[in-house]
This record gives C-alpha cells, structure tokens and sequence, in this order.
C-alpha cells in the first residue's frame, strides 16, 4: 500500500452501496484530499487507486449522484456533454423546478426545451407544466445517451 492508499481509504466509511467520504469536502459537496500538497476530488482518487489513470480531459460521472460517494463501482469515465446528460433533476435555479419547463407569459403556455450539443431544442408548447416535462424527457431519451434518470423512470 502506498502513502496516498494509506491515508485515503481510513477517511472511507464503506455502506453497502455508497462509501462516504468522510474527510474535508468542498464547497460543491465533493471529497477533497491533500496529495503533496495540491488538494485532488476524493472520487478522482479512488478511481485511480482501483483502475488507474483518467484520460486527459474526462470526467467522472457519479451515477449514484452522491457528491460525497467514492465508490469506484458508482463512477464512469465521461466527456462533458455525457456528465451534463446526467442530471437527477432540474437546476436549482429553475422557476418551475421541472428540468426543460419553463413558463411561456407571452403564449400563456409551458415551453419544453433540452440543451444539447450547445443548442436549445425545442420540444413543444403545452397547456400544463407535467406535458412539458414529458415532451422535455421524450427529447433528451432521443439524444442522451447517460440520461440515466429519465432512463429509470421511461
């Protein structure tokens, strides 16, 4: 066991599904470890401790969606678009707090609209938030490949 293996996994509490982090988080809610002096994501760590090296420029997408989770069977190797696809819910800052749904003053309707490939398309204008959110999720099935919320629950 090397130096990092030996100060990493005591700061682990291993639950049957989850291991949580235990030590220093920051402010995203992410596990933090000092490694030769450079703080470095816990989840990161535990990745390479168990499979190696990340590719340059990837990123680890905690399927569990536990920012304090170090599980490396939780994690997979993403690109940015992938990690972004994997949302549990709408943006904390979403009016409606349906991800894709906004209201519509000027057509007194709801707007259902998916981001992808830094583009906004458009799923449909609709009478109630709950159709929006249905046309929004139909969209993102069709061009999401890590959607996996919307996944569980089509």
């Amino acid at each position: 066991m090397n130096d990092v293996e030996s100060m990493f996994w005591p700061k682990v509490q291993k639950g049957p599904d989850c291991w949580e982090w235990t030590s220093v988080r920051g402010r995203g809610g992410y596990g933090r470890m000092s490694v030769n002096g450079t703080y470095r994501a816990a989840h990161r760590i535990s990745w390479e401790l168990v499979n190696g090296a990340i590719p340059a420029g990837r990123l680890l997408d905690h399927t569990c969606h536990n920012k304090g989770c170090v599980n490396p069977d939780h994690l997979r190797i993403v690109n940015h678009k992938q990690n972004a696809e994997n949302m549990r819910s709408a943006p904390r800052h979403s009016p409606t707090g349906l991800r894709g749904v906004t209201y519509s003053k000027r057509r007194g309707c709801y707007e259902a609209r998916v981001g992808h490939n830094g583009k906004r398309l458009f799923a449909g204008y609709h009478s109630t938030p709950e159709e929006a959110a249905e046309a929004a999720k139909q969209l993102r099935l069709s061009l999401f490949t890590h959607n996996d919320m919307d996944r569980k629950t089509a």
